[in-house]
This record gives structure tokens, C-alpha cells and sequence, in this order.
């Protein structure tokens, strides 16, 4: 891959347009896996995901221009998947398998379009809605994040001379080979890019990937952003998320079908996929509760992705479920992923190296961490805590509650009552930082 200079790119941002994102592929895998199941099960439900900005110190609508934002959204609306894209979609091979998107799906594809948003500005943040059919509001989910952070990253960096910015990336490259050497030393180190909907910047993030694929060799296994796996030969990494539980769960007509949601979307999934596809995610409305209902053939899936509760007392609850069903955590698999960084994946690697198989999901602080790096000082080059959620399934409002109350969202009418559903047992709050 040729690499770009960044400094110069990021200095000479003198045209007109220059998109920030530039192709439909660059999202998430798991947004094109979730998509082709929620396309078979639900053509015709109506879905909102809006824009939350968790770090509320940050006025992002007195940062980023909003004539700067409609045109970068405008753009992305603009995109189709290009013919070459497709045709690697139907050719590659995911997870070991070979066709993973259907012919049907691929052609549905080539039709694709970005829907409309709505965009206003409040109390010094951006409104930023995006209502219509699931199958098309999901997909709005990481190129809207990634938009907005990079606007934000282009804001505070603009104006700056050219040797300044060729400083702070020499500082932040230096700074991430730092982390990488570290990592070299952990022998059986399984690590993945999971940074696209935070980070700095498309070429940052080009950078940091190609870096991890030098640095540490085969135990860096792929990146979750598909056109950068496209491009640099990499495996494509992401199964599912929480929009599935939170859209079932939505949908439920009574409290009995709701505390049901999470199951018979792990049943929807697995009627889909299979093999190391199979991975839960329990903690949308609490990891205890989700382990204390699960029916035992949870048991018999790959592994599970604990999401916001502190790794180490996360990973070891579920251990304790697997033995409690009679698995050997040894042949299970744990993947780490929320707001991972080198000393964090240190440290559950150690914990847990020899007792469970274990993957790293590397997010914010592989792809935007510029602290320490700045001549200037941080100048709002800080990681913020930016999301894009689902709040409403046909008109219903929806809810996450996770394992640290401060990443719950939804209306607090609701909140309550899933509370009252699912319990309060083993949440946790702690702070919030990416």
C-alpha cells in the first residue's frame, strides 16, 4: 500500500470538498452482516438512530461548522457501492467461509443509498436524527461518526503551518510503535482494528492498520473497517452489536416477550451464521441478568464479547457461567473491545492467558490517540465519547441499559421499566472516556 503523507494532506484541505468518507465500504463488517439478516427479518421496520454525544464538555456545533456537515453528509448520501466492491463481497471469503452475502443481498446492494437526516443545532450540540427503514438507517451509524470526528479533528488543526503538523503525526506515530513494541512481547497476542467509527482520520487509521500489520505479524488477525481490509488484504473482523437486541426488545408487545429479546435474537443469528460468527453479546441490558435467563445452547456458541464491563471481573463472570454449564472455558473464546488500550490489554492478557482463548478488539485509542502529541497543546485532538444509537423501532422507544449506567440510553420512563424487567444486579458505573 502507498502511503500518503498526512501532514501535507492534512495541511492542504484547500479544495472544495474533500470527503471524509469516500466509499459505502468503509464502515464496520458487522453492519453488512447485520444488515442481510435484518433485511430477511425486518424489510419494513421503521428504526431512528441518533447521534449522542457522551463527553457533553465538548459543544461540538461550536466546533464544527454545520455548512461543513451537511455537505460531508450530503456527500456520503451521494455514494453507491462501486461494482469492484460487490464483486469482492461475493468473491471473498469471511470467517472461513466462502459466499457469506447472497446473490440477492449483493444485487439489493447495488441499489443502495444513504436515506435523509435531520440536522439542527441545540444548546451548542448537533440534533442529528436518521428515520426510515432499518435496512437503511443502520447503515448511517459509522459514516455519521466518522464525519463528525473528523470534522472535529480538521477544525482543530486548521490554520496550522505545515512543519507543526508534520510534528504532532511524527509524535503520534512514535507513539503508537511505542504501544506496538510493547505488545510484540505478549507470545499468543490476538489483536484486531476496531477503530473506524472514532477516529482520527481515513488516512490515520490507514496508517495505524498498516502499522499493526508490520509490527506484530500474524497475531494482528484484521481490521473491522471492510475497505480498508479490501485494500490491504486483511480479514474483515466484526459479527453483531446492540441495535439487534435493542430493536427486538423494542418491538416486544409485553414485559414477558421483552425479558425473551435477547435470546431470540441470538436464535435469528444463529439460524444465520455459525462457527466463530457465534459470539454474544450480553451486556445491552445487563451481562448478570443475560447469563442468569440464558438457555443452555449459549453455551455450545464460540465465545462471548463482554462490552462494558471492566475486562478482567467481565471476562471472569462469564468464565464462571461457562464451568457453572459444564464448558471448558480453555476451548472459548473472549473478546475484549471497550476502550481497550496497551495497558488494559496487558493486563487481561495476563490475567487470562492459558484460561481462555482471547481476542482484542483495539478501538479509540488505536485510532485517535493524539495525547501528548500536540506542539500546540490538545487543541481538540482528545478522544470524546461519540455514539450513534438506536432510539425508536416503529415509533417505540428503545432502550440500552450495559453494564455501566453511564452508557445507558433511551427515555428514563423506560429505563425504569427494563430495570424492573431485567434488574439492576452486577451494573456498575465508572467514567466513560471513549
Amino acid at each position: 500500500m502507498t502511503f500518503t503523507d498526512i501532514a501535507s494532506r492534512t495541511y492542504n484541505h484547500n479544495f472544495r470538498l474533500d470527503p471524509i468518507v469516500r466509499s459505502l465500504l468503509d464502515t464496520d463488517f458487522y453492519k453488512l452482516l447485520m444488515l442481510q439478516m435484518i433485511r430477511r427479518l425486518h424489510p419494513e421496520t421503521q428504526v431512528t438512530f441518533s447521534l449522542i454525544n457522551r463527553s457533553k464538555s465538548v459543544r461540538l456545533a461550536e466546533v464544527i461548522d454545520e455548512a461543513e456537515l451537511r455537505a460531508q453528509l450530503d456527500h456520503a448520501r451521494s455514494l453507491r457501492f462501486a461494482k469492484k466492491e460487490l464483486i469482492w463481497l461475493a468473491g471473498n471469503s469471511f470467517y472461513g467461509k466462502t459466499q457469506m452475502f447472497a446473490p440477492d443481498f449483493l444485487a439489493w446492494l447495488a441499489e443502495f443509498q444513504l436515506p435523509e437526516y435531520e440536522l439542527e443545532r441545540r444548546d451548542g450540540q448537533f440534533v442529528l436524527h436518521f428515520h426510515g427503514p432499518w435496512t437503511h438507517t443502520t447503515m448511517w451509524e459509522i459514516p455519521a461518526l466518522t464525519i463528525v470526528n473528523e470534522l472535529r479533528s480538521r477544525a482543530a488543526m486548521r490554520g496550522r503551518d505545515r512543519f507543526a503538523l508534520d510534528v504532532l503525526y511524527a509524535r503520534a506515530k512514535a507513539k503508537l510503535w511505542d504501544k506496538v513494541e510493547r505488545l510484540r512481547t505478549l507470545p499468543d497476542l490476538v489483536l484486531s482494528d476496531f477503530g473506524t467509527r472514532r477516529r482520527h482520520g481515513f488516512l490515520w487509521q490507514r496508517w495505524c492498520v498498516e502499522a499493526l500489520k508490520e509490527g506484530l505479524g500474524h497475531r494482528f488477525i484484521g481490521t473491522s473497517n471492510v475497505l480498508l481490509a479490501m485494500d490491504a488484504d486483511l480479514e474483515a473482523i466484526g459479527t453483531n452489536a446492540h441495535e439487534l437486541p435493542m430493536v427486538e426488545a423494542a418491538l416486544s408487545p409485553d414485559d414477558a416477550s421483552l425479558a425473551d429479546a435477547p435470546y431470540r435474537v441470538l436464535e435469528q443469528w444463529r439460524a444465520h451464521y455459525g462457527g466463530n460468527l457465534l459470539i454474544a453479546l450480553p451486556d445491552a441490558f445487563g451481562t448478570t441478568s443475560f447469563l442468569a435467563r440464558a438457555p443452555d445452547w449459549v453455551g455450545d456458541w464460540t465465545g462471548f464479547r463482554p462490552d462494558s464491563a471492566p475486562p478482567i471481573p467481565g471476562g471472569e463472570q462469564i468464565i464462571r457461567w461457562w464451568q457453572a454449564h459444564g464448558r471448558d472455558p480453555r476451548e472459548k473464546l473472549l473478546i475484549f473491545s471497550d476502550g481497550m488500550d496497551v495497558e488494559s490489554i496487558e493486563a487481561t492478557y495476563r490475567h487470562f492467558n492459558g484460561r481462555v482463548r482471547m481476542s482484542f478488539g483495539w478501538g479509540t485509542n488505536l485510532t485517535n490517540d493524539f495525547r501528548g502529541c500536540d506542539p500546540e497543546g490538545e487543541a481538540g485532538l482528545e478522544p470524546i465519547s461519540l455514539v450513534c444509537k438506536v432510539v425508536a423501532a416503529n415509533g417505540r422507544p428503545a432502550v440500552k441499559l450495559s453494564d455501566n449506567p453511564a452508557k445507558a440510553t433511551g427515555e428514563p420512563a423506560e429505563i425504569e421499566r427494563y430495570l424492573r424487567v431485567f434488574g439492576s444486579e452486577g451494573r456498575t458505573e465508572h467514567a466513560v472516556q471513549v
